[in-house]
Protein backbone atom coordinates (compact mmCIF):
# COMPACT_ATOMS: atom_id res chain seq x y z
CA UNK A 1 0.00 0.00 0.00
CA UNK A 2 1.18 3.54 -0.82
CA UNK A 3 2.15 5.01 2.57
CA UNK A 4 1.86 8.56 1.23
CA UNK A 5 -1.74 7.85 0.26
CA UNK A 6 -2.44 6.43 3.71
CA UNK A 7 -0.84 9.42 5.45
CA UNK A 8 -2.75 11.87 3.23
CA UNK A 9 -5.99 10.13 4.13
CA UNK A 10 -5.26 10.06 7.86
CA UNK A 11 -4.38 13.78 7.83
CA UNK A 12 -7.55 14.77 5.97
CA UNK A 13 -9.12 17.56 8.12
CA UNK A 14 -12.58 15.99 7.99
CA UNK A 15 -11.17 12.68 9.26
CA UNK A 16 -9.18 14.43 11.99
CA UNK A 17 -12.42 15.98 13.22
CA UNK A 18 -13.76 12.44 13.57
CA UNK A 19 -10.81 11.52 15.78
CA UNK A 20 -11.34 14.73 17.76
CA UNK A 21 -14.85 13.55 18.56
CA UNK A 22 -13.56 10.17 19.78
CA UNK A 23 -10.88 11.84 21.91
CA UNK A 24 -13.44 14.25 23.39
CA UNK A 25 -15.47 11.30 24.66
CA UNK A 26 -12.42 9.61 26.16
CA UNK A 27 -11.54 12.85 27.96
CA UNK A 28 -15.15 13.04 29.22
CA UNK A 29 -15.59 16.42 27.57
CA UNK A 30 -19.07 17.96 27.27
CA UNK A 31 -18.44 18.63 23.57
CA UNK A 32 -21.54 17.72 21.55
CA UNK A 33 -23.42 18.61 18.39
CA UNK A 34 -27.13 19.40 18.97
CA UNK A 35 -29.33 16.59 17.68
CA UNK A 36 -31.33 18.93 15.44
CA UNK A 37 -28.13 20.32 13.90
CA UNK A 38 -26.76 16.82 13.34
CA UNK A 39 -29.95 15.74 11.58
CA UNK A 40 -29.90 18.87 9.39
CA UNK A 41 -26.29 18.27 8.37
CA UNK A 42 -26.97 14.62 7.50
CA UNK A 43 -29.93 15.72 5.37
CA UNK A 44 -27.76 18.37 3.71
CA UNK A 45 -25.04 15.84 2.83
CA UNK A 46 -27.57 13.48 1.24
CA UNK A 47 -29.24 16.35 -0.64
CA UNK A 48 -25.94 17.70 -1.92
CA UNK A 49 -24.49 14.40 -3.09
CA UNK A 50 -27.80 13.37 -4.67
CA UNK A 51 -28.15 16.67 -6.55
CA UNK A 52 -24.56 16.59 -7.83
CA UNK A 53 -25.00 12.96 -8.86
CA UNK A 54 -28.13 13.91 -10.81
CA UNK A 55 -26.20 16.63 -12.60
CA UNK A 56 -23.48 14.14 -13.52
CA UNK A 57 -26.11 11.68 -14.71
CA UNK A 58 -27.77 14.36 -16.86
CA UNK A 59 -24.50 14.82 -18.73
CA UNK A 60 -23.95 11.08 -19.16
CA UNK A 61 -25.15 8.78 -21.92
CA UNK A 62 -27.02 5.67 -20.78
CA UNK A 63 -24.82 2.69 -21.53
CA UNK A 64 -24.68 -1.03 -20.86
CA UNK A 65 -22.01 -0.23 -18.24
CA UNK A 66 -24.59 1.71 -16.23
CA UNK A 67 -27.13 -1.12 -16.54
CA UNK A 68 -24.65 -3.79 -15.44
CA UNK A 69 -23.39 -1.57 -12.62
CA UNK A 70 -26.92 -1.16 -11.26
CA UNK A 71 -27.54 -4.91 -11.42
CA UNK A 72 -24.18 -5.58 -9.76
CA UNK A 73 -25.02 -3.19 -6.91
CA UNK A 74 -28.38 -4.88 -6.29
CA UNK A 75 -26.71 -8.31 -6.46
CA UNK A 76 -24.25 -7.24 -3.73
CA UNK A 77 -27.12 -6.01 -1.55
CA UNK A 78 -28.73 -9.45 -1.83
CA UNK A 79 -25.76 -11.82 -1.61
CA UNK A 80 -23.85 -10.17 1.27
CA UNK A 81 -26.63 -10.61 3.88
CA UNK A 82 -27.18 -14.22 2.75
CA UNK A 83 -23.60 -15.42 3.23
CA UNK A 84 -22.91 -13.33 6.35
CA UNK A 85 -26.08 -14.63 8.01
CA UNK A 86 -24.71 -18.17 8.13
CA UNK A 87 -21.41 -16.94 9.57
CA UNK A 88 -23.23 -14.96 12.24
CA UNK A 89 -25.43 -17.90 13.21
CA UNK A 90 -22.32 -19.56 14.68
CA UNK A 91 -22.53 -17.09 17.61
CA UNK A 92 -25.87 -15.24 17.46
CA UNK A 93 -29.55 -16.15 17.49
CA UNK A 94 -31.75 -15.85 14.39
CA UNK A 95 -32.95 -12.29 15.09
CA UNK A 96 -29.53 -10.82 15.80
CA UNK A 97 -27.89 -12.72 12.92
CA UNK A 98 -30.56 -11.46 10.51
CA UNK A 99 -30.31 -7.87 11.74
CA UNK A 100 -26.49 -7.80 11.54
CA UNK A 101 -26.55 -9.48 8.11
CA UNK A 102 -28.96 -6.82 6.82
CA UNK A 103 -26.74 -4.12 8.35
CA UNK A 104 -23.69 -5.34 6.43
CA UNK A 105 -25.63 -5.98 3.23
CA UNK A 106 -26.94 -2.42 3.24
CA UNK A 107 -24.76 0.66 2.83
CA UNK A 108 -23.58 3.70 4.78
CA UNK A 109 -24.43 6.95 3.00
CA UNK A 110 -21.94 8.84 5.19
CA UNK A 111 -19.10 6.44 4.28
CA UNK A 112 -20.07 6.89 0.63
CA UNK A 113 -20.04 10.69 0.96
CA UNK A 114 -16.66 10.58 2.74
CA UNK A 115 -15.25 8.43 -0.07
CA UNK A 116 -16.48 10.93 -2.66
CA UNK A 117 -14.66 13.66 -0.73
CA UNK A 118 -11.55 11.45 -0.78
CA UNK A 119 -11.85 10.97 -4.55
CA UNK A 120 -12.26 14.70 -5.12
CA UNK A 121 -9.23 15.40 -2.95
CA UNK A 122 -7.18 12.98 -5.08
CA UNK A 123 -8.63 14.26 -8.36
CA UNK A 124 -10.06 10.84 -9.26
CA UNK A 125 -13.23 11.09 -11.40
CA UNK A 126 -16.36 9.00 -10.88
CA UNK A 127 -19.82 8.82 -12.48
CA UNK A 128 -23.11 10.21 -11.17
CA UNK A 129 -24.96 6.91 -11.58
CA UNK A 130 -23.02 5.58 -8.56
CA UNK A 131 -25.25 7.77 -6.37
CA UNK A 132 -28.33 6.01 -7.72
CA UNK A 133 -26.70 2.62 -7.12
CA UNK A 134 -25.96 3.59 -3.50
CA UNK A 135 -29.63 4.49 -2.93
CA UNK A 136 -30.87 1.32 -4.63
CA UNK A 137 -28.71 -0.86 -2.34
CA UNK A 138 -30.46 0.27 0.86
CA UNK A 139 -33.75 -1.63 0.63
CA UNK A 140 -32.86 -5.11 -0.82
CA UNK A 141 -30.62 -6.08 2.10
CA UNK A 142 -33.31 -5.14 4.63
CA UNK A 143 -35.82 -7.32 2.81
CA UNK A 144 -33.35 -10.23 2.55
CA UNK A 145 -32.46 -9.96 6.25
CA UNK A 146 -36.13 -10.10 7.24
CA UNK A 147 -36.78 -13.05 4.91
CA UNK A 148 -33.89 -14.97 6.49
CA UNK A 149 -35.33 -14.34 9.95
CA UNK A 150 -38.78 -15.52 8.82
CA UNK A 151 -37.40 -18.65 7.14
CA UNK A 152 -35.19 -19.79 10.01
CA UNK A 153 -37.25 -18.65 12.97
CA UNK A 154 -38.47 -21.70 14.89
CA UNK A 155 -41.54 -20.13 16.42
CA UNK A 156 -43.52 -18.95 13.41
CA UNK A 157 -46.66 -18.36 15.50
CA UNK A 158 -45.29 -15.20 17.08
CA UNK A 159 -47.12 -12.09 15.93
CA UNK A 160 -45.02 -9.73 13.85
CA UNK A 161 -45.41 -6.82 11.50
CA UNK A 162 -46.44 -7.81 7.92
CA UNK A 163 -43.62 -7.96 5.38
CA UNK A 164 -45.55 -5.51 3.16
CA UNK A 165 -45.32 -2.85 5.87
CA UNK A 166 -41.59 -3.40 6.33
CA UNK A 167 -40.88 -3.28 2.59
CA UNK A 168 -42.87 -0.05 2.31
CA UNK A 169 -40.88 1.38 5.25
CA UNK A 170 -37.59 0.38 3.61
CA UNK A 171 -38.51 1.94 0.27
CA UNK A 172 -39.84 5.18 1.79
CA UNK A 173 -37.03 5.57 4.33
CA UNK A 174 -36.12 9.25 4.61
CA UNK A 175 -32.49 8.86 3.53
CA UNK A 176 -33.43 6.73 0.50
CA UNK A 177 -36.23 9.10 -0.52
CA UNK A 178 -34.09 12.23 -0.12
CA UNK A 179 -31.12 10.99 -2.11
CA UNK A 180 -33.27 9.58 -4.93
CA UNK A 181 -35.39 12.74 -4.97
CA UNK A 182 -32.30 14.96 -5.03
CA UNK A 183 -30.84 12.80 -7.79
CA UNK A 184 -33.98 13.34 -9.88
CA UNK A 185 -34.01 17.09 -9.20
CA UNK A 186 -30.34 17.37 -10.15
CA UNK A 187 -31.05 15.40 -13.32
CA UNK A 188 -33.90 17.73 -14.31
CA UNK A 189 -32.17 21.03 -13.44
CA UNK A 190 -30.31 22.77 -16.27
CA UNK A 191 -26.74 24.03 -15.93
CA UNK A 192 -27.76 27.63 -15.16
CA UNK A 193 -30.14 26.53 -12.40
CA UNK A 194 -27.51 24.21 -10.90
CA UNK A 195 -24.94 26.99 -10.96
CA UNK A 196 -27.34 29.20 -8.97
CA UNK A 197 -27.28 26.89 -5.94
CA UNK A 198 -23.67 25.73 -6.33
CA UNK A 199 -22.51 27.75 -3.28
CA UNK A 200 -24.91 25.61 -1.20
CA UNK A 201 -24.51 22.20 -2.85
CA UNK A 202 -20.74 22.33 -3.44
CA UNK A 203 -18.79 25.18 -1.83
CA UNK A 204 -19.73 24.45 1.80
CA UNK A 205 -19.88 20.67 1.43
CA UNK A 206 -16.50 19.83 2.98
CA UNK A 207 -17.12 22.11 5.97
CA UNK A 208 -20.42 20.40 6.76
CA UNK A 209 -18.80 17.00 6.27
CA UNK A 210 -16.13 17.92 8.86
CA UNK A 211 -18.76 18.92 11.43
CA UNK A 212 -20.77 15.77 10.74
CA UNK A 213 -17.71 13.53 11.17
CA UNK A 214 -17.00 15.30 14.46
CA UNK A 215 -20.50 14.28 15.56
CA UNK A 216 -19.92 10.73 14.28
CA UNK A 217 -16.69 10.60 16.31
CA UNK A 218 -18.54 11.61 19.47
CA UNK A 219 -21.25 9.01 18.83
CA UNK A 220 -18.72 6.27 18.03
CA UNK A 221 -16.66 7.07 21.12
CA UNK A 222 -19.71 6.69 23.35
CA UNK A 223 -20.63 3.29 21.91
CA UNK A 224 -17.16 1.80 21.55
CA UNK A 225 -16.29 0.95 25.17
CA UNK A 226 -19.56 -0.85 25.93
CA UNK A 227 -19.44 -2.74 22.66
CA UNK A 228 -15.90 -4.07 23.18
CA UNK A 229 -17.15 -5.78 26.34
CA UNK A 230 -19.49 -7.97 24.26
CA UNK A 231 -16.72 -10.23 22.96
CA UNK A 232 -14.16 -10.72 20.24
CA UNK A 233 -16.37 -12.34 17.59
CA UNK A 234 -18.45 -9.25 16.82
CA UNK A 235 -15.36 -7.03 16.78
CA UNK A 236 -13.47 -9.30 14.37
CA UNK A 237 -16.54 -9.68 12.17
CA UNK A 238 -16.92 -5.88 11.96
CA UNK A 239 -13.36 -5.61 10.59
CA UNK A 240 -12.77 -8.82 8.62
CA UNK A 241 -16.06 -8.95 6.68
CA UNK A 242 -15.65 -5.38 5.33
CA UNK A 243 -12.09 -6.25 4.22
CA UNK A 244 -13.30 -9.41 2.44
CA UNK A 245 -16.20 -7.60 0.77
CA UNK A 246 -14.20 -4.50 -0.13
CA UNK A 247 -11.16 -6.31 -1.54
CA UNK A 248 -13.28 -8.85 -3.47
CA UNK A 249 -15.40 -6.14 -5.06
CA UNK A 250 -12.32 -4.01 -5.78
CA UNK A 251 -11.17 -6.90 -8.00
CA UNK A 252 -14.53 -7.96 -9.46
CA UNK A 253 -15.82 -4.45 -10.24
CA UNK A 254 -13.21 -4.18 -13.01
CA UNK A 255 -15.49 -6.45 -15.06
CA UNK A 256 -18.26 -3.81 -15.02
CA UNK A 257 -16.33 -0.54 -15.19
CA UNK A 258 -12.83 0.69 -15.93
CA UNK A 259 -13.28 3.85 -13.84
CA UNK A 260 -11.05 3.79 -10.75
CA UNK A 261 -13.44 6.14 -8.95
CA UNK A 262 -16.46 3.94 -9.68
CA UNK A 263 -14.58 0.83 -8.57
CA UNK A 264 -13.57 2.42 -5.27
CA UNK A 265 -17.16 3.49 -4.65
CA UNK A 266 -18.34 -0.06 -5.38
CA UNK A 267 -15.72 -1.43 -2.95
CA UNK A 268 -16.72 0.98 -0.19
CA UNK A 269 -20.42 0.24 -0.73
CA UNK A 270 -19.72 -3.49 -0.37
CA UNK A 271 -17.54 -2.90 2.70
CA UNK A 272 -19.77 -0.41 4.52
CA UNK A 273 -22.60 -1.11 6.94
CA UNK A 274 -25.81 0.80 7.57
CA UNK A 275 -26.43 2.45 10.93
CA UNK A 276 -29.44 4.56 9.89
CA UNK A 277 -31.82 2.79 7.50
CA UNK A 278 -31.43 -0.79 8.79
CA UNK A 279 -31.74 0.03 12.51
CA UNK A 280 -34.93 2.00 11.77
CA UNK A 281 -36.41 -0.96 9.87
CA UNK A 282 -35.28 -3.59 12.40
CA UNK A 283 -36.67 -1.61 15.31
CA UNK A 284 -40.03 -1.78 13.58
CA UNK A 285 -39.93 -5.36 12.32
CA UNK A 286 -37.63 -7.30 14.67
CA UNK A 287 -37.80 -5.74 18.15
CA UNK A 288 -36.04 -8.80 19.61
CA UNK A 289 -32.86 -7.97 17.69
CA UNK A 290 -30.37 -6.15 19.92
CA UNK A 291 -29.58 -2.64 18.55
CA UNK A 292 -26.73 -2.25 21.06
CA UNK A 293 -25.02 -5.00 19.05
CA UNK A 294 -25.48 -4.16 15.37
CA UNK A 295 -25.39 -0.34 15.61
CA UNK A 296 -21.98 -0.17 17.40
CA UNK A 297 -20.58 -2.82 15.03
CA UNK A 298 -21.42 -0.61 12.05
CA UNK A 299 -20.78 2.80 13.58
CA UNK A 300 -17.97 2.29 16.12
CA UNK A 301 -15.91 -0.36 14.29
CA UNK A 302 -16.66 -0.67 10.56
CA UNK A 303 -17.20 3.03 9.83
CA UNK A 304 -13.88 4.22 11.34
CA UNK A 305 -12.01 1.34 9.70
CA UNK A 306 -13.36 2.11 6.24
CA UNK A 307 -12.67 5.84 6.31
CA UNK A 308 -9.14 5.42 7.70
CA UNK A 309 -7.57 2.21 6.40
CA UNK A 310 -10.28 0.82 4.12
CA UNK A 311 -10.27 3.45 1.38
CA UNK A 312 -6.48 3.37 0.79
CA UNK A 313 -6.50 -0.46 0.94
CA UNK A 314 -9.27 -0.84 -1.66
CA UNK A 315 -7.69 1.80 -3.91
CA UNK A 316 -4.37 -0.03 -3.69
CA UNK A 317 -6.05 -3.29 -4.76
CA UNK A 318 -7.76 -1.50 -7.66
CA UNK A 319 -4.50 -0.03 -8.87
CA UNK A 320 -2.94 -3.51 -8.85
CA UNK A 321 -5.51 -4.82 -11.35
Amino acid sequence: MDLNLLIDNLTNPALLFFFLGVVAVQLKSDLSIPETSSKFISLYLLLSIGFKGGQELAHSTFTTEILWSVLFGIFLAVIVPVYTYFILRQKFNVENAGAIAATYGSVSAVTFVTTISFLEMKGIPFNGHMVAIMALMEAPSIIVGLLLIKIFKKNQKESNIPMKTVINHALTNGSVLLILGSLLIGFLANDAQAEGIKPFTTDIFKGFLAVFLLDMGITSGRKLSDFLKKGWFATLFAIIIPIINGVAVAFISGVFTESVGNRLLFAILAASASYIAVPAAMKLAVPKANPSLYIPMALAITFPFNITLGMPLYLYVINLT
